[in-house]
This record gives structure tokens, sequence and C-alpha cells, in this order.
């Protein structure tokens, strides 16, 4: 029994998984592609090339159409107190403020004008001035790529729909530590919170809204 299609099937047979679809204004938000995360000898990282090169695909027409970038890292003091009982659960001793393991994975090229938003949790809302960013651009619609699917893309989908935006992730540019928490994830977002799209749905959606500009 493939579990995940049972998952699926189950919330299609309750109604769940209605669209939300996209809006009229969106952010792009990279989430903690850092090189503790891409990087796969590192006890974080996991192969992500894949992702990384949809999510290239993805910022090369959002830049193109000028609509609001935002990167994401995990990053601490020295000491990990303002990691709390998480660093006790996860090994974030590499995550310290101005070490390369937290910077943006270089393939991705972060522009100077593009924000990065420094967490401490799982979720990018928790604690950091994203929603205020948001609002302050009038965004309405929250295009997620990142990683990991069940952990950080997971919690970030959650609060975001719960502070009221579209919530739309790029199956394409999403990854995983291990392929069925991905699976299983990806399945319980686009029923419950977001909508799961592909990578040419985005792409098509981006250049309607620069023609339509």
């Amino acid at each position: 029994m493939d579990y995940v299609e049972e998952l699926v099937r189950i919330y299609s047979d309750r109604k769940f998984g209605d669209r939300l679809g996209f809006g009229a204004k969106p952010v792009l938000l990279v989430v903690d592609f850092i090189q503790a995360f891409t990087d796969a000898s590192s006890p974080l990282g996991a192969d992500f090339s894949a992702q990384l090169e949809f999510t290239k695909k993805i910022l090369e027409e959002a830049r193109r159409t000028g609509i609001l970038r935002v990167f994401t890292t995990v990053a601490y003091e020295p000491g990990l107190r303002d990691a709390g009982l998480w660093r006790k659960k996860t090994p974030t001793g590499s995550l310290i403020i101005g070490t390369p393991p937290v910077e943006v994975d270089p393939s991705l090229e972060r522009r100077p004008e593009e924000p990065i938003i420094i967490k401490k949790y799982a979720s990018a809302f928790f604690g950091t001035h994203l929603l205020s960013l948001l609002n302050s651009d009038r965004v309405d619609t929250v295009i997620v790529a990142g990683c990991t699917t069940s952990g950080c893309v997971r919690a970030t989908v959650v609060d975001g729909v719960s502070y009221g935006f579209r919530m739309i992730v790029v199956q394409e540019a999403v990854g995983d530590r291990a392929e069925l928490t991905h699976r299983v994830s990806l399945a319980d977002i686009d029923a419950k919170y977001g909508d799961v799209v592909s990578v040419s749905e985005v792409l098509e959606y981006l250049r309607h809204l620069s023609t339509a500009v």
C-alpha cells in the first residue's frame, strides 16, 4: 500500500483540498536554502541540487517581473541561547550568525535589495518582521520554495494561511532530507493549508502578471 496515496484519498473523500489560487500581489519566499542545508555532507544537509535549479528559474522570472523576493536563514548567537529548547532536538551548532553555513546558497545569487529574514525557529513568521514586510508591500500571495518540506516550509505555510495569505508551494522547488516526510508533508499542505503547484504554473502566473502590469 502506498500510504501517501491513501492519505490523499482520505482527504479527497472528505472534500479537503479546495484551491486557494493565486492573488494579485505575490512575493517569492525562499526558505532556508542556506549552505548548512544545501551541503549534503553537513549533518543538517541534503542534496537539493534539483530544487535549487528550479528555484533559480523562478527567481529569474520574479526578478524580471519585479515582485518582492525574500530569503530566510536560521542563525544564532554563539552559545545558542537564542535557540531555546530547539537546540536539544536538532544539531544546530553550526548555525552561527556571520558564518558561512548560515549564508544563502551562492548559486541563488541573492541581491542586496532582496531582504533576508533571520529566524530562530521553523516558521519564517514566528518572531520575525516578515508579516510587517509583506503587509507593507500589500502582498496577498506567498510563493514558497526552500527546505525542508516537513519542517520550515510546512510551518511557514501553516502560519501564512493563518495570517490570511494565499500560500503557494512549488512542488519541484521544495525538498526534505527524507522522501517520505517530503511526500506526506506536500499532501498535508495541499489538503489543508495551501496549494501545491508545479513550477510551470508559477512561471506562467508570473509571466502573465508582468504582461498585465
